[in-house]
């Protein structure tokens, strides 16, 4: 008995630290990233003029108070919010970072650390993933390797002028939605970072194009409605920094603080965050939600305190 026991103690200590494999919240989730996007853009905007982030924010939970790694650069930002890894671990250091410049504390075979669709892919292969981008950076850091589907697309020259309006750039997303009815799926959106470069943060040009942007989202949340799956969805926004006139505005709050907000199945209603959220926690909320294992490296926080 003496020589057994230790076993049995031994077999209930593994059981004990052992991290069960997360229960899935959601089937689908929607990332939808925008770039340039103030927590301050919110505050000054009236409440009409954004009715579909609101009405996300009133069945979600949310913060305004989202920080960014810093540096606070584009491709540095998204970067830790697609690998759960900060600036230092994942290798990303310029503004329009293509590859790291670093080694990166892990590789995913892909040449960059493992993103949340890395593991999606690895965890369930089956799934189904896809993302529409307006900056080439984005397809860099993002692994599109592990999706089933990407696509670049410029909406705008470097001088504000329009290529592709934002209505139909959202489209192209919402027919794949439509279609596919995907697992997880990133809709980023470059247009407001270069309004707030080329005509300045909280400009009336800026403040209408994200009046715009508002009314994109509602062309998701409708295809979601249409493929019949709005109901075991949720919708995360995410955004990497703010400005100040036509800079990103140092390290500031103008600049650090961005929206953040989750919204869909089994998350609290209106519920404020009672943290700060950082920007690698978007994959780990988003791994949560879909019932994956989160990569021991990573350093986001899943969030439990969101849901029901």
């Amino acid at each position: 008995m003496k020589r057994i026991l230790p076993f049995f103690l031994l077999i209930a200590f593994v059981a004990c630290t052992q991290q069960p494999a997360p229960s899935p919240k959601a089937k689908h989730v929607v990332l939808i990233g925008i770039d340039g996007w103030a927590a301050e853009a919110v505050r000054q905007a009236p409440a009409e003029d954004l009715p579909n982030i609101h009405a996300l924010m009133e069945h979600g939970s949310w913060t305004l108070s989202k920080r960014s790694v810093m540096p606070s650069a584009s491709a540095i930002n998204w970067a830790s919010m697609v690998n759960g890894l900060p600036t230092e671990m994942h290798g990303f250091d310029k503004w329009n970072s293509t590859h790291g410049s670093i080694p990166s504390t892990s590789d995913n075979g892909h040449g960059i650390p493992p993103t949340i669709f890395t593991i999606l892919r690895e965890q369930r292969p089956e799934a189904i993933s896809g993302c529409l981008y307006d900056w080439d950076c984005i397809g860099a850091i993002t692994d599109t390797l592990a999706m089933n589907w990407h696509r670049f697309l410029k909406t705008y020259t470097s001088t504000d002028d329009v290529i592709v309006p934002v209505e139909d750039y959202a489209r192209i997303a919402t027919d794949y939605i439509k279609e596919n009815k995907p697992d997880l799926f990133f809709l980023y959106f470059g247009t407001l970072d270069e309004a707030g470069h080329v005509r300045g943060w909280y400009t009336d040009a800026y403040m209408e194009r994200q009046r715009i942007l508002d009314a994109a989202i509602g062309q998701v949340m409708d295809a979601l409605k249409e493929a019949g799956i709005y109901d075991d969805t949720v919708i995360v926004l995410s955004a990497d920094h703010g400005g100040v006139d036509r800079k990103h505005g140092g390290f500031t709050l103008l600049e650090l603080e961005t929206p953040f907000i989750v919204s869909g199945k089994a998350v609290k209603q209106n519920f404020q965050f009672p943290l700060t959220v950082m920007q690698y926690d978007t994959p780990a909320i988003i791994a949560d939600i879909l019932g994956l294992e989160i990569p021991a490296d990573w350093r986001g926080r899943p969030y439990p305190q969101i849901y029901q």
